[in-house]
């Protein structure tokens, strides 16, 4: 994804929602998949300024990534500790072993648990570390309809769990175990000096306290590669990189740490009719002579089933009309967008001298040169 959400989109810092949006779509029309089939080159591009419109024209996500940058956008980042912990490296070597100026945190671990999702903290002596379970990443590609509708399915994937031989230990289960010499037993070491008592999981012993000889089946790791079948919800309104949680699906924990979590990016692909700007939706109809200019009532196909359309008598080629609620799902607010329905007029082909004749009448009908406003 892009590293400069503004460059990408050819903006300022400064720009406002309306610029950002312009700047959007002009480059949405330039190299959407629909004008370049088959070209990688510009479906990635086309993912890059979609991923920094959405980020930047939402109000919450764009402050969030002009004070920290991408890191303000990952799932589970904490805000308020990134500040905390912002404060606490300027302070330089201002006294923070009481809590009074450093509050809860007295360890890396303490922060960058708070700032990024993860659970540690202090010990006592003799405790052993807890480990969370590292986060899977997963990507899944859905059909455009299916993205707006929602729906639940079973995911395929490895993912490492405790090894049933050790249950988790890393070693192996028939042999003797000694107290760590390095970490005396607490399965923790200081890695830092100073004020503050920095401490990270003992990596003689991977956090355990113990040591001797490792599990055959896991070469220690304490953990098995799994393939397992698990149920997922994409939720109505998923957009182009938008990401799904499946809570506790990640890397299994070690010493009573939280498994990680499975993330789900979404890829959407292109729809031959159908296009998305926010959570409206965009169609071209095909229409005849007689419906634009006379009016009357068409059958429109929607996401959602088929609805009758009015058309108003003397519309015009490309006019614009709106369906309510015919469009994608907002995620926070379940609110449904608009089918914006642009009017295209089908000529019939024929060379009957007859048509063309009440055709030529047509002509006096126009009070003026139809391309007078041309200018270049």
């Amino acid at each position: 994804m892009p590293k400069d959400l503004y460059k990408k989109l050819g903006v300022s810092k400064t720009a406002t929602n309306e610029e950002i949006k312009k700047a959007y779509r002009k480059l949405a029309r330039k190299w959407h998949p629909d004008i370049n089939p088959g070209n990688k080159e510009a479906e990635e591009k086309f993912k890059n300024i979609s991923y920094a419109y959405e980020n930047l024209k939402d109000k919450e996500k764009r402050k969030l990534y002009d004070e920290f940058g991408e890191e303000g956008l990952k799932t589970g980042f904490n805000a308020d500790a990134a500040r905390q912990y912002k404060q606490w490296q300027s302070a330089g070597q201002r006294d923070y072993t009481s809590s009074e100026n450093f509050g809860k945190y007295q360890s890396y671990e303490d922060v960058f648990g708070d700032i990024f999702g993860f659970s540690s903290g202090r010990r006592g002596a003799g405790t052993k570390m807890a480990v969370n379970g590292r986060d899977v990443e997963y990507e899944m590609t859905i059909d455009f309809i299916s993205s707006l509708k929602g729906f639940k399915t079973d995911v395929s994937l490895e993912r490492l769990q405790q090894c049933p031989e050790c249950m988790g230990t890393g070693l192996d289960p028939g042999s003797k175990t000694f107290t760590c010499g390095k970490c005396g037993g607490t399965g923790q070491v200081n890695v830092s000096e100073g004020p503050i008592n920095f401490v990270k999981a003992c990596d003689a012993c991977g956090g355990r306290g113990v040591t001797g000889k490792t599990c055959r089946k896991c070469h220690g790791s304490g953990e098995a590669s799994v393939k397992e079948r698990i149920k997922v919800t994409i939720p109505a309104g998923v957009k182009e990189g938008s990401k799904v949680r499946v809570a506790g699906k990640g890397g299994q924990g070690i010493n009573g740490g939280k498994n990680g979590n499975l993330f789900i990016t979404i890829h959407i692909k292109p729809h031959p009719l159908l296009t998305r700007e926010g959570n409206d939706l965009n169609m071209e109809l095909p229409v005849t002579l007689h419906e634009i200019m006379a009016g009357g009532k068409v059958t429109v196909p929607t996401p959602y089933g088929k609805v009758s359309l009015k058309i108003p008598p003397k519309s015009q080629n490309g006019q614009v009309l709106k369906l309510k609620g015919k469009g994608a799902t907002d995620l926070k607010t379940k609110h449904k967008g608009n089918l914006l329905v642009k009017l295209k007029v089908v000529l019939p082909k024929t060379e009957n001298k007859k048509v063309l004749e009440e055709i030529n009448k047509l002509e006096s009908l126009y009070k003026t040169d139809v391309r007078s406003g041309l200018k270049l």
